[in-house]
């Protein structure tokens, strides 16, 4: 009889957890990814995302951002789900192995704890941006860039669903 999969509460970790996975993940010679985001109002953008980030690698960890950073970042009605949905929905992903909230706006202190070799991001964030934002000055992995699906955002949706007209395209804050 096979083992039972992990449920997706299993997978949510704090930052020290993640660490030791990341530790462990690299003395098995794997090779870790991770990639960071709000996830608010998961969508099918979101996840042709993490299973591209996850085909980068081994294994995937993703840093969700606290209610109070989404906030911070994309204003006083958002987030919609709040933290801990968000993270055991993407827990719930099987190309998601390990997640954990972060609270600051960029996830550069838990890049740093975890030292991926690769850090994945949405398409629509330049890459000189990241470097400069994201990555600590030590960073010696690699940054790939997400594919994008147009009209697949999570504030598209939003607008389409209060019936506000379509914006022009404007570059994402969140992280």
């Amino acid at each position: 009889m096979s083992a039972a999969p992990p449920t997706a509460r299993s997978k949510l970790v704090s930052r020290r957890e993640a660490a030791r996975f990341a530790r462990a993940a690299r003395r098995k010679g794997q090779r870790l990814v991770f990639t960071s985001g709000c996830f608010d109002l998961l969508h099918v953008g979101h996840l042709r995302s993490l299973e591209q980030a996850r085909s980068f690698g081994d294994v995937l960890v993703v840093g969700v951002n606290t209610d109070a950073s989404v906030r911070r970042l994309k204003g006083a009605e958002r987030p919609i789900v709040p933290a801990r949905q968000r993270a055991e929905l993407l827990a719930a992903l099987t190309c998601v192995d390990r997640v954990l909230l972060f609270g600051g706006a960029t996830p550069r202190a838990v890049i740093a704890e975890l030292a991926p070799h690769v850090y994945a991001k949405g398409g629509d964030w330049p890459l000189h941006v990241l470097r400069r934002d994201d990555l600590p000055r030590d960073f010696r992995g690699e940054v790939r860039r997400l594919r994008q699906i147009p009209g697949l955002r999570t504030t598209t949706l939003l607008e389409r669903a209060q019936g506000k007209p379509r914006r022009s395209r404007r570059r994402p804050r969140g992280h």
